[in-house]
């Protein structure tokens, strides 16, 4: 039984269908290489924003281009539909498996990135006219664009949902790839096939198409071995593990002095020094609530922070809200990883939810002793509304009237007026607030902001035994400021403005690789 019998449709149908059923297939593929470029570009280039909004832009413009170019076409239109559907193919295919090659070596890797872009935007914009020509004789014009844009939207809606939550998590960014770079090569060989008009070139095209569905179907088997190369080339040391998750790429490297966690390829903590970062985030704080009993931390899917508090028994129920649960995951179940965070995911005094930060507090209606705030640095627009005024009024209201926030609050040296900022904005929502530092090997002088409800400040706790750094002479040493740390004038982050970013951005900027 034929396709056409099956569906009780004439062969012209058919053949009608096939093409726009082809729309489907190239909305698709084309919105997945845009959003491959994106994510890539955040993992590799930070901010993600400004990654993805720069790449849109691009991509949008390039299709506007190619779609101008198609008037050009004037014969042989299928052949040329097909001819541009395999470059479509054979570039949005190699795409993330180029890119993540050449990152390190070369000049520029965004003028490679966006040349990807545009060329394949050029390609996508010069297809779905050509098809619409093509059809024009067999629907009305009224029919055709509907039935044209309908297809089209459909398949960027499917692009949409399954890449964060199907292709990504388990296929990863190279074979995703390499996979809807096959599904363009497969519709043009259907194509080949199906349209009499193409029985020239079959044969040409068919020895082309056979060449790169080989090459992309080893690049998909051998998908692990192109990004440890790739990532082997990125960091200086041997990568051990490697994952990318719905929110972010994970690496953890190792040498024979340490273990590194990257997130995005931005080091988090070195095994070898981490203990100065933990210590300093948790014990000033301990030290004023030595009755502390509950306690929250938003960030932190590590355990290392929720380590240092479980070294004081009178806590009795830690709530961990990190957003990405293959990292909580990772640092429960790796045997490594466990080892360094003491075990302290599997304790049955934490309770873990992955789920985002800002809506958990603004829902959440228990009261802490104390709010643990370990988010990444504010690189970007979904970090920074972590670190706005809104954000710190919904910690104020889940405080007990004694109780005390403590917010990672990037570097005081690199990023002075970053530091500032946060401190500021803490004040305006009525905290009390007490800046301190401490120096991280690996990272320098690191910054820290603890807020109080009230003004009452007592070091009447006790220090856990075995602390590597702090004792009552460090968190003494963590309140001076020297002068080129010393506070400056900033406005306050807020949601509407996001000033922290830019701050952020500024400051680090002569830093960034």
């Amino acid at each position: 039984m034929s396709l056409a019998t099956f569906f009780k449709i004439s062969e012209g149908k058919l053949s009608h269908f096939l093409l726009l059923l082809s729309v489907f297939f190239i909305a698709t593929c084309g919105l997945i290489y845009e959003l491959i470029a994106g994510t890539l570009a955040s993992y590799l280039l930070g901010d993600s924003i400004t990654q993805f909004s720069t790449i849109i832009g691009i991509y949008l413009f390039a299709m506007g281009i190619g779609s101008w170019f198609s008037k050009f076409l004037d014969t042989n239109l299928m052949k040329w539909f097909i001819r541009i559907e395999i470059l479509v193919g054979i570039v949005g295919g190699c795409s993330a498996p180029v890119l993540f090659a050449v990152f390190e070596h070369a000049a520029s890797f965004r003028v490679i990135l966006y040349a990807f872009v545009s060329l394949t935007g050029i390609l996508v914009g010069l297809e779905i006219p050509l098809l619409m020509r093509i059809l024009k004789n067999n629907f009305e014009f009224k029919d055709l664009v509907s039935n044209v844009f309908t297809f089209d939207y459909i398949g960027g809606l499917l692009a949409s949902l399954i890449f964060p939550l199907v292709f990504v998590p388990y296929l990863g960014l190279i074979r995703t790839s390499l996979f809807f770079g096959l599904l363009n090569i497969a519709v043009a060989l259907l194509l080949l096939f199906r349209f009499k008009e193409t029985y020239s070139f079959r044969m040409s095209y068919t020895l082309l198409i056979g060449c790169v569905l080989f090459i992309f179907m080893f690049g998909f088997i051998y998908a692990d071995k192109i990004m440890t190369y790739s990532e082997s080339m990125t960091f200086q040391d041997k990568v051990i593990y490697s994952k990318s998750t719905v929110y972010q790429r994970i690496v953890i490297t190792k040498n024979n002095r340490e273990l590194k966690l990257y997130l995005n390829g931005n080091l988090q903590f070195s095994s070898a020094d981490e203990y100065r970062y933990h210590e300093a985030l948790i014990h000033p704080a301990m030290q004023n609530l030595p009755n502390a009993q509950n306690v929250l931390v938003l960030g932190g899917g590590d355990g290392l922070a929720v380590r240092e508090l479980l070294k004081y028994p009178q806590i009795k129920s830690i709530k961990l809200i990190d957003l990405d649960p293959g990292m909580t995951g990772l640092f429960q179940k790796n045997e490594m990883l466990a080892k360094l965070n003491n075990n302290s995911l599997n304790s049955s005094k934490v309770q873990i939810n992955n789920t985002d930060a800002y809506n958990w507090v603004r829902n959440d209606t228990t009261h802490y002793q104390l709010v643990v705030i370990d988010f990444p640095d504010p690189s970007n627009y979904s970090v920074g509304k972590l670190y706005t005024n809104s954000f710190y009024k919904e910690i104020y209201r889940i405080l007990d009237s004694n109780g005390i926030v403590v917010v990672q609050s990037t570097s005081p040296y690199i990023g002075r007026r970053s530091f500032w900022c946060i401190d500021h904005t803490l004040a305006s929502v009525d905290f009390r607030t007490i800046p301190y530092h401490a120096y991280v090997p690996s990272f320098g002088e690191w910054g820290f902001v603890l807020g109080k409800k009230n003004y009452n400040w007592k070091n009447e706790g006790v220090l856990p035994k075995g602390l590597k750094f702090v004792n009552a002479a460090t968190i003494k040493n963590m309140l001076f400021f020297s002068p080129d740390m010393a506070e400056q004038q900033t406005e306050i982050n807020k949601l509407n403005n996001q000033v922290l970013v830019h701050y952020f951005e500024n400051d680090w900027e002569p830093y960034a690789h």
